[in-house]
């Protein structure tokens, strides 16, 4: 059962627009406010396909649980930016092939607080906790006993970074931060990442961070290369990095894969 390590829930601020809750209003929750809803609006006149690449991003996660699952035998992952659980969640469909998988979820958002100790329930032969964290402090998440006492830091793991890194501007170094918690992991272990991208549509995406930035929140698209740079040193596993909707690694895709503004890849640590 999911276990929580924080005597007490942050704060929710509803005034501020956070990425979860914009990601929930999209998908058709109903866990978010008037900030959120505002900003997710004005995303979506700028983008106005951009409920459907969230739900791209989300059949991403599923696809990569189960590769890596079935052809790597992953049984432990790192979800950083977690948002509020939509099901499948990722360690429902990882326990589905292998119920003993073990699965740290991370986020920095009160509701998906308080949405996890609801609904990210383990198997008895598994183990499933959330951890309420920031990824700017990448070493805090790697020493709270909420990860330390579910993963073995000495097995793979497999690090997933969804629609989260562009929340960091450049003056963040989320390359460094990244990097913190990829040098923790060991050989075999894997990192998964999704990334909005202006390399599809620059005019879109140029009114989208515009949007985004009015309503108070950061959206930093990057390009392939500025991509790559998260997967440095490690081998990425076949399709590389492509558009989100064609990271297939079974064959197969969509007829227009760059309708989904979003790089995608995943990679092995060597």
């Amino acid at each position: 059962m999911a276990e929580q390590h924080q005597s007490a829930s942050p704060e929710i601020d509803a005034s501020l627009p956070h990425s979860a809750r914009i990601y929930d209003y999209w998908l058709g929750g109903k866990d978010n406010f008037a900030a959120d809803r505002a900003v997710a609006e004005a995303l979506a006149a700028a983008i106005p396909t951009i409920r459907a690449m969230a739900a791209e991003n989300r059949h991403f996660v599923h696809r990569m649980a189960r590769h890596l699952v079935v052809k790597a035998g992953v049984r432990q992952f790192l979800d950083i930016g977690t948002g509020i659980p939509t099901r499948p969640n990722l360690h429902e469909v990882a326990q589905q092939i292998a119920p003993e998988t073990r699965v740290v979820y991370v986020d920095n958002d009160p509701i998906v607080l308080v949405h996890a100790r609801a609904l990210m329930i383990s198997t008895e032969q598994g183990r499933s906790e959330y951890l309420h964290a920031d990824l700017r402090e990448p070493e805090k998440i790697l020493q709270d006993p909420a990860l330390t006492g579910t993963l073995d830091l000495d097995q793979p793991v497999a690090l997933s970074l969804i629609a989260i890194l562009m929340l960091l501007k450049d003056a963040d170094d989320p390359w460094g931060k990244v990097r913190v918690l990829m040098d923790a992991l060991p050989s075999g272990s894997y990192v998964a990442i999704t990334h909005p991208t202006a390399d599809f549509d620059p005019e879109a995406m140029a009114a989208a961070v515009s949007s985004a930035t009015q309503g108070g929140m950061t959206l930093v698209p990057r390009s392939e290369a500025e991509v790559a740079r998260f997967f440095e040193g490690w081998e990425l596993i076949e399709p590389g990095i492509v558009p989100v909707m064609a990271w297939q690694p079974d064959g197969g895709g969509p007829s227009d894969p760059h309708a989904a503004y979003y790089w995608a890849g995943v990679a092995r640590k060597p």
